[in-house]
Formats: C-alpha cells, sequence, structure tokens
C-alpha cells in the first residue's frame, strides 16, 4: 500500500474537501472500518489546511483499482411547479404505483435471475415486467398532483431528487421512491444519431434546452427511448438531500457508485481527467465518500460526483464525463 502523498494531484487537492469525505464515511454506521479514526476526528481541530494533509497522511494508506473508467456528476435541481397544469407545466410528477411491486427473478414472466430483486407488476397469477416510461406517460393521474416542465422532470428522475418551488412560493423536496427497473438508455445517442446534435454538444444543459425547445410529442419520443422510469415522495420537511446510504451527501465529496463492486461509506481517490465535453474542468482529483448510486452507475471504475444543488453545481455536473482512475482508501493500521 502507498502513502496519501504518492497520490496523484494531492499536493494540489483542497483539504476541506478531503475532510468533508471522512466525515461523510464517519456518518455511516459508526464509520466501520474507519471507526478508530473516526473517533480521533471528534477531538481533533484545525487550524491550517496543511494540518488537515498531514493528520490525514498519518492515518490512511491508498490501494490502486487497476484499469479505467468513467466520473460523471450528478446535483440536486430546484425547479418551478405548479398545482394546475398547463402547456408549460404539463408534466405530473408521478409518486410509486401502488401496482409497482419487486418480487424474486424466478417469480418473473419470462424468468429472470434467482435471487435478485425485480420491479414487476402482477398480470393475473403471473409477475410481468413493469410498464415502460412511454406506457406509463400515457396513463392518467388521479387525485392532487403537482406539475413541471416536462424537461425538468426528465433531468429530475436521472438526478434523482429536486427541490420544486410552487408559485406561493412553498418549497418542498420531491425525494426518490422507486423505479420501473428497466434499463437506462441515454437520450444522447439518440440525438446524434439523428443528427439533431453534434456528439460534443450533449452536455446536460444542451440536451435540456434542446427538449425545452421541442416540448410536446417530439421531445417526449425522444425521452421516451429511455424506458428507466424514476417515482418520487413528496416531502414538505425534509430538505437535506440523502443518498442510498441514508447520509446526508456532502456536495464535492461524495460519489454515487455500484454497489455490486463498492461498499457504502468507503473512501476514494478520483483522478479524473480528459473530459469530452465542452467547457469541462480539466480535471477532478480529491477524496471522496462513497454514499449513493444510481441507475447508470455500472461496473468498478465507475462513479458520479455529487456536486450540490441549484444552477451553478447542475452546469458543473452537466459538462463532467472525464476519463476514471481510482484508489481505495483504508486506515493505516
Amino acid at each position: 500500500m502507498q502513502s496519501l502523498s504518492t497520490l496523484p494531484g494531492w499536493e494540489a487537492t483542497d483539504p476541506f474537501i478531503a475532510l468533508e469525505a471522512v466525515r461523510g464515511a464517519c456518518a455511516y454506521r459508526q464509520g466501520r472500518q474507519y471507526a478508530r479514526v473516526c473517533d480521533a476526528l471528534k477531538a481533533q481541530s484545525f487550524e491550517q489546511p496543511d494540518e488537515i494533509k498531514h493528520w490525514l497522511e498519518a492515518r490512511f494508506r491508498v490501494e490502486r483499482i487497476e484499469g479505467e473508467g468513467l466520473l460523471t456528476a450528478y446535483f440536486v435541481p430546484e425547479y418551478p411547479a405548479t398545482t394546475v397544469p398547463s402547456a408549460e407545466f404539463s408534466q405530473p410528477v408521478r409518486t410509486k404505483p401502488a401496482d409497482l411491486v419487486l418480487v424474486d427473478g424466478a417469480q418473473m414472466t419470462p424468468p429472470q435471475p434467482a435471487g435478485k430483486r425485480f420491479a414487476a407488476r402482477r398480470v393475473g397469477e403471473l409477475y410481468v415486467p413493469y410498464y415502460t416510461r412511454a406506457e406509463i406517460e400515457a396513463q392518467t393521474v388521479t387525485g392532487p398532483a403537482y406539475y413541471m416542465r416536462p424537461e425538468d422532470y426528465f433531468f429530475m428522475q436521472i438526478q434523482g431528487s429536486g427541490y420544486l418551488t410552487l408559485e406561493d412560493g412553498t418549497r418542498f423536496m420531491a425525494a426518490y421512491a422507486a423505479d420501473n427497473g428497466l434499463p437506462f438508455v441515454g437520450i444522447a445517442k439518440t440525438l446524434t444519431e439523428r443528427g439533431l446534435l453534434k456528439r460534443e454538444q450533449t452536455s446536460g444543459e444542451v440536451i435540456r434546452q434542446w427538449l425545452a425547445d421541442n416540448r410536446g410529442p417530439v421531445a417526449q419520443e425522444v425521452m421516451n427511448q429511455n424506458p428507466r422510469y424514476a417515482f418520487f415522495s413528496i416531502d414538505m420537511t425534509k430538505m437535506e438531500p440523502l443518498g442510498a446510504a441514508a447520509i446526508p451527501l456532502p456536495a464535492g465529496a461524495a460519489i454515487a457508485v455500484d454497489p455490486s463492486f463498492h461498499s457504502y461509506g468507503d473512501l476514494y481517490w478520483v483522478d479524473a481527467d480528459t473530459g469530452s465535453l465542452t467547457g469541462a474542468f480539466p480535471a477532478y482529483r480529491r477524496m471522496v465518500a462513497a454514499l449513493d448510486t444510481g441507475g447508470a452507475i455500472r461496473g468498478q471504475i465507475r462513479a458520479d460526483l455529487y456536486m450540490g444543488h441549484g444552477d451553478r453545481a447542475g452546469r458543473e455536473a452537466g459538462r463532467v464525463k472525464h476519463r476514471l482512475r481510482l484508489w481505495r482508501i483504508v486506515p493505516a493500521e
């Protein structure tokens, strides 16, 4: 194992981001493998950035995860919403439907791998895959609902949650509640293959603007190419975004990972460069805590960096598509 000081970019990294990552890891199940470090941190105070670095260097070691992958980023958006639908605000915020259940793959028709849970609906005595995006959007919403711009809602589903603000100023969170279990398909490929956008123009903000400019059947047909559909719960009290680990996400210091390869609460070093999108920041090199997951996050060297909430975080997150290398950070003792 190697010292933190050998990591690419360690000398230039922001030690306060590293400290927030450690605190995030410590908040998950009393720190688990980092429990002794977390206990020491409780009694520690720092006056200078270098003090943080020296303290971390004495308590952690790193091990490289071989290979290269992809770093993207996400944020919690803030969107306007209404209680009455209109031509602009036509998209209902859909909550988890009563007929959506999770069943073992062996119960599915057609059969799926046993021991894994799948989103399904019951048809007679059979459990079949849940509806696609297009099928869900064709269904009528009953009862009171909140309405958003369709493109805003589509991106909120990708991000996993969002803050909504009503006409009277009421602000609340729409938090991820469930999804239909179908594969995530990015619409950037659809837009480029159809010649609607150039490959280097597929940042989040450009795609969102295209959807807004083509709002209606044209944009909806493109969005339907992604069959995955997320449902939300409305929470008027919770204002702090939580990751899948049920821990508040520190902006810039938390990542979503594939839990098949990584454990929640573990610390990592990300070294990401060669961004492929216009306006991208050259590199991201920092310590982060694995506190979340996502439908598009698959593979061992794959991470989604949480940027925070609001427009500024959203603009940066939409430009992150960088080559990624990962190091696992473990206690020195």
